[in-house]
């Protein structure tokens, strides 16, 4: 971006230091927004434009934080609109796009539970005014009247919108370990567990009544619905790491979406999926895996190894008496994902047990 001059007490300053400036802070809030790395690096060059445009237009910025600012928001707004039918119809479950890193040290916890997967989520059951009125007011402190300026709205029908939004997510608002020395070394002992092969330290380290959500999109294998409850969960987390490890790939460490998570890669260094965790009570309570290309991209290099694997899996059987002369059966479901049609076929089956 070449230099422009913005008029901040009679001083100038250029693009690239307007970006280093304030790109973090639009970033923050069009990802909060959109759910989308790819989408919010457009909606913070679009912003800059404009603003550029408008000091070349003649017209005195003289505050271009705040302009930018109001420019980002009301374009994620906009994107969130128009991408709602998109949303609707995607295969699977949806998730964010998962972002290696977290708010900074000097930056207040309910940032950091902002940004995290799990709060991302329940956002997506706001409409796109409820989540824009939302996030300014709770998240980055905006009043109503400015906020009536970005949505297109009054403030009173923004002071009502929020209260709206608030009773949603209060309903699914997700619980974080307050301690980050505790979610760090929960996340420890999970992962060296998986990674390891032991079942036992991966029960342990499991709530309950914890929950496996996997992203695919139709064009990676991933589980086509939810997984619940902790014996399930080890079962199948067993298995992945055991086909990781097979596979030769590897297992980074690493802080998503400001929660503890993982990045696993093929041998040759290339991304294959990104976990992340959702940690309270000293246990994990939930696995995000995001293994949809589309959405991993801005890492790096997507790896194939996620479609060379098989695109069906058999749930965890449930064993039920069928009748006394036929004895017990096994009923079973398989989910197949077709990348070509981009849609899943869900069949049961029933065989005699031994």
């Amino acid at each position: 971006m070449g230099e422009v001059g913005i008029g901040v007490g009679g001083g100038g300053m250029t693009g690239d230091e307007g970006y280093a400036e304030h790109g973090p802070l639009l970033f923050s809030i069009a990802y909060r927004m959109t759910g989308s790395v790819s989408e919010s690096e457009d909606i913070v060059q679009e912003a800059f434009a404009r603003l550029t445009q408008a000091v070349r237009g003649g017209t005195a910025v003289t505050e271009p934080k705040a302009y930018l600012a109001r420019t980002a928001a009301r374009l994620a707004l906009n994107h969130l609109r128009s991408a709602r039918l998109h949303r609707e119809s995607y295969v699977g479950t949806w998730l964010p796009e998962p972002v290696l890193a977290g708010p900074g040290p000097q930056e207040r916890a309910e940032m950091a539970d902002s940004l995290s997967m799990a709060f991302l989520v329940v956002l997506e059951s706001l409409s796109p005014t409820e989540r824009a009125v939302f996030l300014l007011h709770e998240v980055f402190g905006y009043e109503h009247q400015e906020i009536a300026g970005i949505a297109g709205t009054s403030t009173a029908n923004s002071r009502q919108i929020l209260a709206r939004a608030r009773r949603h997510v209060d309903e699914g608002k997700p619980r974080f370990e307050a301690s980050r020395a505790q979610r760090e070394e929960v996340a420890r002992r999970f992962f060296a567990a998986a990674d390891g092969g032991n079942l036992d330290g991966l029960l342990r380290a499991l709530a309950p009544d914890v929950v496996f959500y996997g992203d695919g999109g139709g064009k990676a294998r991933a589980v086509a619905a939810p997984l619940h409850g902790r014996d399930r969960v080890a079962r199948f987390l067993a298995g992945l790491f055991r086909r990781i490890r097979k596979l030769d790939a590897s297992l980074r460490i690493v802080e998503a979406n400001g929660q503890p998570g993982a990045v696993t890669c093929d041998r040759d260094g290339h991304v294959v999926n990104v976990l992340t965790l959702d940690i309270a009570d000293g246990q994990v309570q939930a696995i995000r895996c995001v293994v949809n290309p589309d959405k991993l991209r801005h890492l790096g290099r997507v790896s194939e190894l996620a479609r060379e694997l098989p695109l069906a899996r058999v749930s965890a059987p449930v064993n039920r008496p069928h009748s006394v002369e036929q004895g017990w059966l096994r009923t079973c479901s398989i989910t197949r994902v077709h990348p070509d049609k981009r849609y899943c076929s869900r069949v049961d089956y029933r065989k005699n047990l031994p």
